[in-house]
């Protein structure tokens, strides 16, 4: 499919925000929007105004919320963040790998743990069914080693089992209501449905493998608050199960998914809330295509009243494009027809950093050498994608001058920025309020 064409008020609204910011408006990346700069330090201090919180690509989750609110059905809500995809079906129990702990470095005194919850369990290769919480430990052989002690003790200390073993394994729960504790994690989050598989080599990794909607029950509460509307929460059980299933690479790695921000992420049964499981038997195995294939469903907090174009935002740390337009993460205004946006009610709708003089820009920038321009006497924030998010930033100083993209931009001032002072929470920043 096409790209879609900008609309007319987006235009409108980047005219407003630019021209707030000092800036001239022209075509992003053109030489004239290039040449246009901001002086730092006049007024003496510089404050970064913004909107919205994440990568600004896909759904806004606030702005689902706020839809919901206004009366949108999920269909409708992610018609509009995915423009052009059509809802398709997944068998909901196709198996999902999800990597929950690596790197653990096992030893005698501290072995990896894992307990078999409300039911019995079984290794496999191992004639024998556990009883409820009786625990797993592995430590190895010897320092280094990549072979493994395994034990298998019951609730009373009662040894049950204990072999030598290496390679993988993988750790099962014998009926419904069987549960698996990774007691080595170190979080409260620790307990799953389904198998856990233990890779060992001189450090344990663990998979839990499970299908895909159980796998989302501990998704959709982690990434959408289960008191928000439902059919927010029927669009992010969508977004979700299809971002997850466009992941699946079952002959490629030992895992498909991080528990964590670098997927989306996923709490196990701690996370799972009686809300949001109903919402998934709702939309059991419901997914978005484009054509044949699932579509990347990004998503992201907060859009601050617009979404942007996904070649714009993943870009290389220079700020050059660097990804092909997909014609379904199109940005777009998300905002109501009196103006408002839809995600107005977030906490991160708007915010601004504290303000910073010229030396102190210079310091935080000069701390790493990829912004680092001596004494900053300009900062060109002209080169914005549809949204207004910067693509990227040229800093001009005394030692020369460096383009980075919007993000490293936002990187490196918030890991210079003292810590009791807000960060830049998106690229959709200027130096003057954004309408």
């Amino acid at each position: 499919m096409p790209a879609r064409p900008t609309r007319p008020h987006v235009a409108v609204l980047l005219s407003a925000l630019l021209g707030l910011a000092g800036l001239l408006l022209a075509p992003a990346g053109s030489a004239a929007a290039d040449r246009t700069p901001i002086v730092v330090g006049t007024p003496p201090e510089t404050t970064f105004h913004g909107r919205g919180w994440g990568h600004g690509v896909g759904m806004s989750q606030h702005g689902a919320r706020g839809r919901a609110i206004a009366g949108q059905s999920a269909a409708e809500i992610l018609a509009h963040y995915y423009a052009g995809t059509t809802l398709g079906s997944i068998d909901p129990a196709t198996p999902i790998r999800v990597l929950v702990l690596t790197g653990f470095a096992a030893t005698a005194g501290e072995p990896a743990i894992v307990f078999g919850r409300g039911g019995t369990w079984t290794i496999d290769g191992i004639a024998a069914t556990f009883p409820p919480d009786a625990k797993l430990t592995l430590a190895p052989t010897a320092p280094g080693a990549s072979t493994w002690a395994l034990r298998v003790v019951a609730q009373g200390g009662t040894q049950l089992h204990a072999s030598t073993v290496g390679g993988s394994l993988a750790v099962r729960p014998a009926g419904a209501a069987s549960l698996l504790q990774l007691d080595s994690r170190p979080s409260s989050y620790d307990t799953y449905r389904g198998t856990l598989r233990i890779h060992l080599s001189t450090t344990v990794r663990v998979v839990n493998e499970l299908g895909l909607d159980v796998y989302l029950r501990g998704v959709v509460p982690a990434e959408m608050p289960s008191s928000w509307p439902a059919e927010a929460l029927k669009a992010q059980a969508v977004a979700a199960r299809s971002y997850a299933a466009r992941r699946l690479r079952p002959v490629e790695s030992t895992f498909d998914v991080f528990d964590d921000t670098r997927s989306q992420v996923y709490r196990g049964v701690e996370g799972e809330a009686a809300v949001t499981n109903a919402v998934i038997r709702a939309t059991a195995g419901r997914i978005l295509r484009s054509g044949t294939s699932i579509a990347n469903a990004l998503f992201h907090s907060t859009g601050g009243g617009a979404t942007e174009h996904n070649e714009n935002v993943f870009v290389s740390a220079s700020g050059k494009i660097v990804a092909g337009p997909v014609s379904y993460l199109r940005g777009s205004p998300d905002r109501m027809p009196d103006g408002t946006s839809y995600d107005a009610a977030a906490p991160l709708a708007t915010w601004q950093t504290a303000p910073c003089t010229r030396s102190e820009l210079s310091a935080i920038f000069g701390e790493d050498t990829r912004t680092d321009v001596g004494a900053i006497s300009r900062l060109d924030l002209s080169r914005r994608g549809v949204s207004g998010r910067l693509i990227s930033v040229t800093l001009v100083g005394s030692a020369g001058t460096k383009t980075v993209s919007g993000d490293l931009f936002r990187a490196v001032f918030n890991d210079g920025n003292p810590a009791s002072d807000p960060d830049l929470r998106s690229t959709l920043f200027a130096t003057a309020p954004i309408p």
